[in-house]
């Protein structure tokens, strides 16, 4: 008797150990979203602040050696997000020295080294190149090499030579460009049965996340025969058909010449009226 009850127990202590229903507790989120000073910003489990660097425009990293001093990269063994966070998005990069590096929207994320408490946003626009990881950016700010259909490299001018060139790309690094010929918020390109908006498609997308070094109030919506086009100072903004969504691909800026379809850039001019 005394030894069918000591089993009794045991059974009863391990049942305790696993709460009661014998299922292992889920592994806790090392992935979220943080309240702070420019909004919801993806984050740490503790609550620190991630980034985007605009160098990174192609989806490798390219912060390397001492830049990792002061931008520590992301890394985790097993990627567990909030609710809420879309799963689809995220993904891993392996640095050369094997570490799993998360990115978001292809962006690799990395650490500050001044943020020191949860929500820190202290770096923000340092050396104009490192932005705080949003989830919902209409236009983002990459550095890169003009590169035109024609193979030919390119500089922001729009004459050719090899310089690095910040602009204007979506949430997922793809290139935005203007057309010459529109207007103030008007669009001439566009037919109204949209049979060419697959060489120049429209840029359709409401006014959501900036990075802070960007001015809301310059961007706007316009209606473009029944879809919303994003508009930057007055040019509406297009993607080029054959870019095929590859990050950092600028093949538009030579087509059908250079400065016909230029890449935008936070000073652009303002579109004519």
């Amino acid at each position: 008797m005394l030894w069918a009850l000591s089993l009794v127990a045991l059974f009863t202590i391990s049942c305790s150990d696993n709460d009661g229903d014998g299922t292992t507790p889920e592994p806790a989120a090392n992935v979220k979203l943080q309240s702070t000073t420019l909004g919801q910003v993806l984050a740490d489990q503790n609550g620190r602040t991630l980034y985007f660097f605009s160098k990174d425009l192609t989806g490798a990293s390219t912060c390397t050696g001492n830049c990792l001093q002061a931008w520590p990269a992301f890394t985790v063994t097993d990627l567990n997000l909030a609710d809420g966070l879309d799963s689809t998005v995220f993904s891993t990069i392996t640095r050369p020295d094997g570490a799993k590096q998360v990115t978001y929207k292809g962006w690799p994320l990395y650490y500050y080294k001044d943020d020191v408490a949860a929500g820190d946003v202290k770096g923000e626009n340092v050396g104009g190149v490192w932005f705080v990881a949003k989830t919902n950016y209409s236009v983002m700010l990459a550095n890169g090499q003009l590169v035109g259909n024609d193979g030919k490299s390119y500089k922001a001018d729009q004459t050719e030579g090899t310089a690095e060139t910040q602009f204007f790309v979506d949430g997922m690094g793809r290139t935005l460009y203007a057309f010459a010929n529109d207007k103030n918020k008007k669009n001439n390109y566009t037919k109204e049965d949209f049979s060419n908006d697959g060489v120049w498609p429209i840029y359709i997308s409401e006014i959501n996340d900036l990075p802070s070094v960007m001015d809301k109030s310059l961007f706007s919506v316009i209606d473009v025969f029944g879809k919303k086009q994003l508009t930057y100072k007055g040019w509406p903004l297009y993607y080029f058909g054959p870019d095929a969504k590859v990050r950092g691909a600028t093949k538009g800026v030579s087509v059908p010449r250079p400065g016909v379809w230029p890449i935008v850039q936070i000073n652009s001019p303002s579109a004519p009226n």
